[in-house]
């Protein structure tokens, strides 16, 4: 007797926290893994923050809290999307969540029909199409290539829309590419938005202040479409705040009415204590956050030397986020010990059973050309991993 119901059956298990268990199973036997498989910061969270947060307790904000959150974090909220961004938002277009993945799901489950299309541009992040799994929508997949540094085109994009098109959802910078869209690129993408109004964008927008090239810019500057774009953001990757579970949406009074109702039904309101932590961070200034960001610069710069400097690795040099997504397909059909790589997620594990390094398989990002490596981690932690992974894969013949 099957008694799951054909949702969860349907629903696949997410890869990094499949590769990251494998990792700690692997570590439990007593094997040095590196793990280089989370997207998660490995800087603790920002003394100001964590003061917030003790005091917060001292001061009784141990109750339940609005659905969409404090008024006064979501005006903290919005000051930041007006100084940092040049966005206008009122908080009451602001809802805060257990984490930015929550309002991902919120926006899907609230505009996507059953039947109706999600166009997604890969490689994209793992969860994307598995929530729109869950809306019983269709996810259509726009392909691009380390070549083009993992961005679509306009003409991409156009020839990717169909009568059911619902949504468009990506990331800038991107995980897993560290992609980063120009203003003109955005430009170019919002001019055809603007012959479809009746598509909304999902712009997920977690890892903009880990940006390398230029001022992070937001598709929602675009006032022709503005009223079309949910905003995601949190504090987990700035504010090296994985741990506190905190995201929000931006959007239009309407679509935030929507999730306000749907949170209510499902977690209600974020954690009191971690509200106002956040609201510590967004009025303690950037300091912190511009430090981790040159810390994470110098990581990539070490990556990108050594991984280039391995025969059959492929990579760009990413503009932000803290990852690389080379392409592997010269070990494709390889072998040692008498196993043979057929594809990246083959690769992965046999960089962690041989080189007792976690990283992750494209496939569940869209691309089983590559894999996933993050550079969240200490540079000598970095520097031994690329070593294992270069002497790895001098291994497959």
């Amino acid at each position: 007797m099957n008694v799951l119901s054909d949702r969860i059956q349907n629903l696949s298990e997410s890869a990094t926290i499949k590769m990251a268990k494998l990792g700690r199973e692997l570590s439990a036997k007593g094997v040095d893994v590196i793990s280089l498989s989370f997207g998660e910061p490995d800087f603790h969270t920002p003394e100001h923050i964590k003061a917030a947060a003790k005091q917060a307790m001292d001061d009784n904000f141990t109750y339940y809290t609005p659905v969409s959150g404090y008024p006064e974090l979501r005006k903290a909220i919005a000051a930041k999307l007006k100084n940092e961004n040049g966005l206008d938002y009122d908080f009451s277009q602001i809802v805060v969540s257990t984490g930015a993945k929550q309002a991902i799901a919120n926006a899907l489950l609230c505009l996507v029909n059953p039947g109706e299309e999600v166009i997604i541009p890969t490689p994209y992040w793992v969860s994307y199409s598995e929530v729109v799994k869950l809306t019983e929508g269709t996810s259509v997949f726009i392909d691009s290539t380390v070549e083009q540094n993992f961005k679509i085109t306009p003409q991409q994009l156009e020839a990717a829309i169909t009568p059911k098109t619902r949504l468009f959802m990506f990331s800038s910078p991107c995980n897993p590419t560290g992609s980063v869209y120009s203003k003109e690129e955005l430009a170019g993408l919002v001019e055809v938005f603007e012959r479809y109004p009746e598509i909304y964008i999902l712009s997920d927008e977690i890892y903009e202040h880990i940006n390398f090239v230029e001022a992070h810019e937001s598709i929602a500057q675009f006032e022709s479409v503005k009223d079309r774009v949910i905003i995601i953001n949190g504090f987990s990757k700035s504010y090296a705040m994985t741990g506190w579970r905190i995201g929000y949406s931006a959007s239009s009074k309407e679509t935030a009415a929507a999730f306000d109702k749907l949170q209510g039904q499902i977690t209600s309101g974020t954690c009191s204590i971690t509200q106002r932590a956040g609201i510590a961070a967004y009025e303690g200034g950037l300091e912190s956050v511009l430090e981790m960001r040159e810390a994470f610069r110098k990581r990539r710069g070490i990556v990108y030397d050594m991984l280039s400097k391995i025969p059959g690795i492929q990579t760009n040099l990413p503009d932000g986020a803290f990852y690389f997504f080379p392409n592997v397909t010269s070990f494709f059909g390889k072998s040692y010990n008498g196993k043979t790589i057929n594809d990246a997620d083959e690769l992965s594990i046999f960089l962690l059973e041989e080189g007792h390094v976690a990283t992750v398989g494209g496939d569940s990002f869209g691309d089983p050309k590559s894999i996933r490596i993050s550079y969240a981690a200490s540079e000598e932690k970095l520097i031994e991993a690329m070593n294992r992974i270069a002497a790895a894969l001098a291994k497959l013949q």
